[in-house]
């Protein structure tokens, strides 16, 4: 593939928005404790926990890593059944192939892209154990209807928080509403780290006294740890530094090193503090792009739930029918605008297809993703000069696909007496 220059590029990655974050590398550099004391891990969970409302925050290397870890609190068992979005990216649903369990695909809303709770219903069975959903772009779904359905039915639900950090549902914070809930940190998400991070979020102590130990190298052991005897003969083995702390009963799963550094964590601190600002500008954007569309009648933006807050980590919208949307991201990219689309519908993947799933599962899901659905650039990197290039490259393409007619501008509110 050739290297394209954008204008208005889809996303910058790996790049320091403010001097806040340089400062706290500076400060990184020279300093003399060693990093991996995770007093900066501490603060940082204690502040997310704290933001996004939640009992506790395990932060973890990868949101991928908090996906792994999250799916194994669900206490998934051979004939289990699980249902899950396929309006995501691959990571939320590859866990599961460690299971053995059955996978059900629940369609989506044609106008959120979050999953349909009139067809979740329709799929819900006496095996069935859990629920795995996304917030789209940071669109949130319908959790009241869900978390309803999932009490009256007794299976568990864990949200997928990726693009929603900054999302609000009915006052409350994504990534409380549900039983569990995982975030990712990358470097292309709504946060800007250095690399990857990620974070779970629950309520449960049990859980979380669990995720702190399966992060790290210790066993995950279904009994509390024994301490050396006293009394008995000395033994240098158990007191060196390695030594792994002995253990009642037989071990669930091994630890792993998946425990968040200090820095990446240090890194995350500060960019909680500039979260309503970065996603301030997210919205507006969003408003500017949504003023263009709404002349257009060919066009639709990506609706929101009643009373909630959508966080624009993606900007979605649709065209009326697959010749429109394939035109428009042609115009765009010519004008220097690149776009991308996302997601492929995950039940249409190869290693899903070879379970048995096949095309016709979720109609709404393929329509959107084959004739309508289509992502503009939304991010708060780009510079004054880029949001009004994007914006009237968008008018201007429009206007070629309506036969060259410039749709008539909105009509301001004074000039109505208001």
């Amino acid at each position: 593939m050739l290297d394209k220059s954008y204008v208005v590029p889809w996303g910058k990655r790996g790049v320091l928005p403010a001097d806040t974050e340089a400062a706290v590398l500076a400060e990184l550099i020279h300093e003399s404790t060693p990093l991996p004391t995770g007093v900066r891990r501490e603060r940082f969970e204690r502040s997310f926990a704290e933001s996004v409302g939640s009992r506790h925050a395990i932060s973890v290397t990868s949101g991928t890593v908090a996906l792994q870890l999250a799916v194994r609190m669900l206490g998934l068992t051979p004939g289990d059944e699980v249902i899950a979005t396929p309006q995501t990216h691959q990571a939320t649903v590859q866990p599961l192939f460690d299971y053995d369990v059955r996978v059900r695909f629940c369609d989506i809303d044609p106008t959120t892209l979050t999953l349909d709770p009139a067809v979740l219903e329709s799929l819900i069975t006496p095996r069935t154990k859990a629920l795995l959903l996304v917030h789209y772009g940071g669109c949130p779904a319908e959790m009241d209807t869900i978390m309803a359905l999932a009490r009256r039915h007794g299976f568990l639900v864990l949200e997928d928080c990726a693009h929603a950090l900054g999302t609000r549902y009915r006052g409350r914070s994504a990534g409380s509403l549900a039983d569990i809930a995982t975030f990712s940190l990358r470097n292309s998400r709504n946060t800007r780290l250095l690399g990857k991070g990620g974070v779970i979020t629950c309520d449960r102590d049990d859980w979380a006294e669990r995720l702190h130990r399966l992060r790290a190298e210790d066993t995950d052991a279904r009994s509390a740890h024994l301490r050396p005897d006293h009394t008995a003969a000395p033994n240098p083995a158990l007191w060196t530094p390695h030594t792994v702390p002995l253990q009642r009963g037989p071990a669930r799963r091994p630890g792993g090193a998946a425990t968040m550094p200090d820095m990446v964590a240090a890194l995350g601190q500060a960019q909680l503090t500039r979260l309503p600002a970065t996603t301030a500008r997210r919205r507006a954007l969003a408003g500017r792009l949504d003023e263009v569309l709404a002349r257009y009648p060919f066009m639709t933006p990506q609706s929101t739930p009643a009373h909630s807050a959508h966080s624009y980590h993606l900007y979605s919208c649709f065209t009326d029918h697959q010749e429109l949307r394939d035109r428009l991201v042609l115009s765009l990219d010519r004008r220097g605008v690149e776009i991308q689309l996302r997601y492929f519908p995950q039940h249409l993947l190869p290693q899903w297809r070879h379970r048995g799933h096949l095309r016709g599962e979720c109609p709404v899901a393929e329509r959107s993703w084959f004739e309508q659905h289509l992502n503009l650039p939304c991010h708060p990197l780009l510079t004054a000069y880029q949001e009004d290039y994007l914006i009237e490259a968008l008018d201007e393409s429009l206007t070629e696909l309506n036969g060259g007619t410039p749709a008539p501008l909105p009509v301001p509110a004074t000039a109505c007496g208001r």
